[in-house]
């Protein structure tokens, strides 16, 4: 959650010139995290954990690499990681890093409930210093991306003040922290991987339009922009622009409204939504450059699918849209008609109609609703774009279409968003999805002996042939675009190959930090 800072004055008052010297880096990307820097209880999920270090990683081609390991395998059964740790790792604080710290990180994450899903996680054991076992109840190939996001944290150290005084193997330590204001970094004299080009890295919490005056004064070297401010950044700085995965889409509930509820008393189901053939017809209909153009000033690519461009994507599972006539002649087919002449179709005497809610405070969301209402309003859909609050959205989103947003380097997120097992658990599976050939495609997926294996599984769960949870199948969702992150960077600063980022603005970008380089005298 981010705090506002009132004013670019101030932010600038938050910089002192021992942050200011020479080889110093100030960035303002947001990302400041309520909770702190526990990766215990999420910190690092998304992006660079900064102060710990994970067992794997990914490089910029989503490949995994070691970090603290240096080899690693899995069991014949698919249940037993054994990974091999790096000799002499030591924490920020000098104190060395083994097998033990390995066991208590995931023993405490798995019994914490954070982000971090570890409830296949049976034991976790060291069978020396530097090996660790981790064994499952099941077979769970996507674990491994636990591997490369779950920072490794202090067995003897960490309590209760750790989330505010983290002490990590990675990269950087932490000098200071003003919540709501600013956070200091400095390398880490302990890091194994190598020398960082800067001595000190502030990052500096505010609102957007404080980032843009740090940058059009000289005060920050990387500030975030939305997509749309991005061609007027200032002199001597370049827009980067980044692909990601952060999508947006219409979450459909899947079956007729129901007289059950949820056990919050939250309604289930809607009888517009539950006919395929308005899901189908959403699909072929919506234009989704066109809602690129509207909601993002072209900044960023239509989404087909959960998983664009990622190999678990699927592609074949796609409807290209933008056919209003396919899509009148699929409700036509299906007893959609506009028998009155309203302009508003009716089967059975229900009219095609619904609520497409958005949070009322990101119009990212709400021009994509509005833009989606006009393109269906011409194939005689009503799609009513209502801002409420996220409250009001977590008691309506089994029952109303919602713009959603999703995209992890972890096709685990495939699997909670279209599994039955996670039919309206939190904000996945809102639609109440079942499908069981689906879900038999998903767990042979997670069941699979290896990573590259279970491509195809997670492939032909969106579309086999003749199933699937996308729009030739099922259709559980209408996916509408994927943002582009959006960058002022100093013309001295390299940042690297990049990776395609996930979900979340901001931090992600961080995430090959140490390899940056400072280019000019």
């Amino acid at each position: 959650m981010f705090r506002p800072l009132a004013t670019a004055a101030l932010a600038l008052s938050l910089l002192s010139p021992a942050h200011a010297e020479a080889r110093s880096l100030v960035l303002a990307i947001g990302g400041e995290p309520e909770g702190g820097f526990d990766p215990i209880m999420g910190w690092g999920h998304y992006g660079n954990p900064l102060f710990q270090s994970t067992l794997l990683r990914y490089d910029a081609e989503l490949d995994l690499v070691g970090d603290l390991a240096t080899d690693w395998t899995l069991s014949e059964d698919g249940r037993v990681w054994q990974i091999r740790l790096r000799e002499h790792a030591m924490f920020s604080d000098g104190t060395p890093l083994t097998a033990k710290d390995v066991v208590f990180t995931y023993t405490a994450a798995g019994k914490a409930g954070g982000l971090a899903d570890l409830t296949v996680l049976k034991e976790a054991r060291a069978l020396d210093d530097t090996t660790v076992e981790l064994e499952l109840t099941e077979p769970r190939i996507t674990f491994v991306a636990r591997l490369a996001t779950l920072g490794i944290v202090p067995a003897d150290s960490y309590g209760a003040d750790y989330a505010r005084q983290p002490i990590g193997s990675g990269p950087f330590k932490l000098v200071e922290w003003r919540e709501g204001e600013q956070l200091v970094v400095a390398p880490n004299p302990y890091w194994h991987g190598g020398e960082i080009a800067f001595d000190r890295v502030s990052f500096v919490f505010g609102s957007e339009e404080s980032g843009q005056a740090l940058a059009r004064t000289g005060a920050a070297d990387l500030v975030a922009v939305p997509p749309s401010m991005a061609d007027a950044a200032p002199a001597d700085m370049a827009v980067l622009r980044v692909d990601t995965v952060d999508n947006r889409g219409l979450a459909f509930p899947m079956g007729p409204a129901r007289d059950e509820t949820t056990e919050t008393g939250a309604p289930i189901g809607n009888d517009v939504t539950a006919d395929r053939a308005i899901r189908v017809a959403i699909n072929q209909a919506l234009d989704r450059e066109a809602l690129v153009a509207l909601a993002l000033n072209g900044h960023g690519r239509p989404a087909f699918g959960p998983a664009d461009g990622l190999p678990w994507d699927n592609p074949e599972a796609a409807i290209p849209g933008n056919d209003p006539t396919a899509a009148i002649a699929t409700l036509e087919d299906a007893g959609w008609t506009d028998s009155d002449g309203d302009g508003l179709r009716e089967k059975d005497g229900l009219r095609a109609a619904f609520r497409v809610l958005y949070p009322a405070g990101d119009s990212t969301r709400q021009a994509l609703a509005l833009g989606a209402s006009q393109q269906l309003r011409a194939i005689g859909i009503e799609a009513q774009p209502t801002g409420s609050s996220w409250d009001e959205i977590g008691a309506l989103m089994h029952s109303q279409v919602v713009v959603l947003g999703w995209g992890a380097h972890d096709p685990s997120e495939i699997y909670a968003l279209h599994h039955g097992d996670y039919a309206g658990v939190d904000y996945y599976n809102t639609g109440h999805y079942a499908n069981p050939t689906v879900d038999a495609h998903l767990e042979a997926a997670e069941a699979a002996g290896s990573f590259d294996a279970s491509l195809a599984h997670w492939q032909a769960a969106a579309w086999d042939g003749e199933t699937g949870f996308g729009p030739k199948g099922d259709a559980a969702w209408a996916w509408l675009v994927n943002l582009e992150h959006a960058y002022w960077v100093s013309d001295c600063l390299d940042l690297g190959p990049l990776q395609m980022h996930p979900h979340g603005h901001g931090f992600p970008i961080t995430h090959d930090l140490p390899a940056w380089r400072w280019t000019c005298e």
